[in-house]
């Protein structure tokens, strides 16, 4: 079985897009770690995809708050400006679908998958130290998670925690090699709003079978994701960070 890993889509559909013509052919299931909504110009959209397409899904903290299931008390004014224009936004079918999503962690075909950390969904998985804290919590070798909209992720050894890098500017792929004896807390990236400075859409491709785990780039049409956010009336940062991935 191949998987394709989406996380963080945030409304951005041409981002999806272009992450689904440059996987064509690549996987044959798919995994979403969540937030399929807010930030972007197209939750519908989104939603629809995921809704007729991905059997595995879990919701993320900003799909919770959309749907009108937690506080917006933690949000910046930005965030917060964006959540209410998205529950706003959505239409019934959109909206029940996000407010059913399953919360993970989520143990799948030998992998675990989680928003957050694996203790809490709001937590993000930052540093080294951040990473240390899941270990008693891993119940499989490879768990999957997203949230912080950073590509890569961190390799635990029995003496201590690496860092694995994104995919570099220069590359569209990044290989990851699953080592029989060590854990792995593995971030896709963001689809649709990355923050590790390049702008591109980020995916993954996992294959148990052969241990390799490929984070991976693509370019998609910014302006048009850009434009349309700026249409809708939504804060223009929310534009602008698209262009710098930042």
């Amino acid at each position: 079985m191949r998987w394709l890993i989406l996380s963080d889509i945030h409304g951005n559909f041409d981002a999806l897009q272009a992450v689904l013509a440059d996987a064509e052919g690549r996987y044959d299931d798919i995994v979403c770690c969540g937030d399929l909504v807010d930030y972007g110009a197209e939750p519908n959209e989104v939603v629809a995809w995921v809704r007729d397409h991905v059997r595995h899904v879990i919701r993320g903290n900003h799909d919770r708050v959309c749907a009108g299931l937690g506080g917006l008390e933690d949000f910046s004014p930005i965030a917060h400006t964006a959540a209410l224009w998205t529950n706003r936004a959505m239409t019934p079918d959109s909206l029940a679908y996000v407010t059913g999503m399953l919360q993970g962690p989520v143990a799948l075909d030998g992998f675990t998958y989680c928003h957050g950390a694996m203790t809490n969904e709001d937590d993000y998985l930052i540093t080294g130290a951040d990473a240390r804290e899941q270990r008693d919590f891993l119940s499989t070798q490879v768990t999957i998670f997203g949230h912080t909209h950073v590509q890569g992720g961190f390799l635990l050894v029995p003496k201590g925690v690496r860092r694995i890098e994104a995919t570099a500017f220069h590359s569209n792929e990044r290989v990851v090699e699953i080592k029989p004896d060590d854990y792995y807390l593995l971030n896709p990236g963001a689809v649709g709003q990355p923050r590790d400075g390049d702008p591109r859409a980020a995916y993954a491709i996992y294959v148990p079978k052969d241990r390799v785990f490929l984070h991976r780039r693509v370019a998609y049409d910014v302006d048009s994701a850009m434009s349309k956010i700026v249409s809708a009336g939504l804060p223009d940062r929310l534009a602008l960070r698209l262009a710098s991935g930042a």
